[in-house]
């Protein structure tokens, strides 16, 4: 109900335009725009939900139809209003080329068969990234289970396609290791897929390796079968983190390769990041940082402390002091480091943060005709910013301070996300990142 006039003069005679409070106006002309927009909306899901209807019965290429046209309608209905989020999202980054040289290609070895789900979604990701990306794929698996996934996957046009074009190559293994099989498994499965992988890394025949099985047993075949660097004494996994600048993530090691460390395991942690980051993510002077709970040097239990020390009389890299845990995602680091068992919690719980940010963006939207409208205009906004937190995405870590390029990818990897490992695995394998840690082997580190 409208306030009560303090003027009782005016009581008894119609209210008029001019002396409407200011504030109830405004109202007025809000709720009238946005019930028309919201008509507009209401109308067009409706048309578009009864015509994608009408169109399954009639003809199933008419679906794609209905989908540009509600496309097209987002694009002419956004302008209308102003997104709060727009400026966290940037544009597509359509990487895909039309016209790759097979002289520009790289061999890149696969475990077809690590993964949850494999071989099937690990061999419909190689084929993407073929047709995306300058490189030839060495597929390792047993033959008889990759044919099959072909089959059953509908990929046979592409498999054919790569095959003949000498894009893809299939190299048959004895069986496979499992996810729950212990890591020395791969002494006794000399033949399985994921040593034969190595040994194309380890005979030049590959660039780099990926992988999404058993991430023990890599590790295990890695050291067995490449070897560590020389004054490296533990590799470690380093994951991509995303940060508030999307073109330029965190490197963070090591994230579950090595529980108990000493101090000279993350100093050498940090001259192996060091490396990654300056050739791969082409940052000139990378930002180094040690996870601790506070600033100050004298923070943290006596592993953060002699570490902190060593990384300070370090000259080959730009230590920037301790990284609390709220500075990981700032991008004032550009790699930090922390021993497997803290870097390991770190990872799985940003793996849940996208999910959990967009489930509760969706209980506290708006509800009615405004929840509506809202949610309409947010929704790819919302899985962008999903898809930027969630570290799935990202494809996968890299297994550092072995002779060799080794990309452990997530063992539910599905399609895209072997697409990202593989555009990762390219990355560093055409950066010279080999090169640089050979120099590193000239001046070992003294284990202490």
């Amino acid at each position: 109900m409208p306030p009560k006039d303090s003027d009782p003069s005016t009581a008894s005679g119609p209210r008029s335009k001019t002396t409407r409070p200011r504030a109830i106006r405004r109202l007025v002309i809000w709720y009238r725009r946005n019930a028309a927009v919201t008509s507009l909306v209401g109308s067009a899901t409706n048309s578009a939900s009864a015509a994608g209807n009408v169109a399954g019965t009639v003809v199933s290429s008419a679906g794609s139809v209905v989908s540009n046209a509600g496309s097209m309608a987002g694009s002419m209905l956004q302008p209308l209003v102003f997104d709060p989020l727009r400026r966290l999202q940037s544009s597509e980054n359509n990487t895909e080329a039309e016209d790759i040289k097979n002289s520009d290609r790289l061999w890149v070895a696969v475990d077809g068969m690590g993964g949850d789900q494999a071989p099937g979604p690990i061999l419909d990701g190689c084929l993407k990234a073929i047709q995306r990306l300058p490189l030839r794929i060495k597929f390792v698996g047993e033959t008889k289970k990759v044919l099959g996934a072909v089959q059953a996957m509908g990929l046979t046009e592409l498999f054919n396609q790569a095959t003949a074009a000498g894009h893809l190559e299939i190299v048959a293994s004895g069986p496979s290791v499992g996810m729950d099989e212990e890591a020395t498994v791969v002494r006794r499965k000399r033949d399985a897929s994921i040593n034969l992988t190595m040994d194309l890394v380890k005979k030049g025949e590959a660039l780099a390796m990926y992988s999404a099985g058993n991430s023990g047993a890599m590790m295990a075949s890695a050291i067995f079968r490449l070897g560590r660097l020389a004054g490296i004494d533990r590799p470690a996994i380093g994951a991509l983190f995303p940060t508030k600048d999307q073109t330029q993530p965190v490197l963070v090691l090591d994230v579950g390769a090595n529980m108990d460390c000493k101090p000279i395991y993350l100093h050498q942690f940090a001259l192996l990041g060091n490396i990654y980051s300056r050739d791969v993510l082409q940052v000139a002077r990378p930002r180094i940082g040690l996870l601790n709970i506070g600033e100050e040097e004298c923070k943290g239990n006596d592993l953060a402390i002699r570490t902190h020390e060593l990384l300070s009389q370090e000259h080959r890299l730009q230590f920037a002091g301790n990284c609390e845990g709220r500075d990981v995602l700032s991008g004032a680091f550009d790699v930090v480091v922390c021993d497997g068992f803290t870097g390991n919690v770190l990872l799985k719980f940003l793996e849940s943060v996208g999910s959990v940010l967009l489930d509760v963006l969706r209980a506290e939207l708006p509800r009615g005709r405004r929840g509506k409208v809202g949610s309409a205009f947010l929704r790819s906004n919302l899985k962008r910013i999903k898809k930027r937190l969630d570290h799935a995405e990202h494809g996968g870590a890299l297994l550092l301070g072995v002779n060799g390029i080794c990309v452990i990818g997530h063992g539910s990897s599905k399609a895209l996300s072997v697409v990202s490992a593989l555009r990762l695995a390219h990355s560093a394998a055409s950066h010279g990142v080999m090169d640089d840690l050979a120099e590193l082997q000239k001046a070992p580190v003294e284990s202490t």
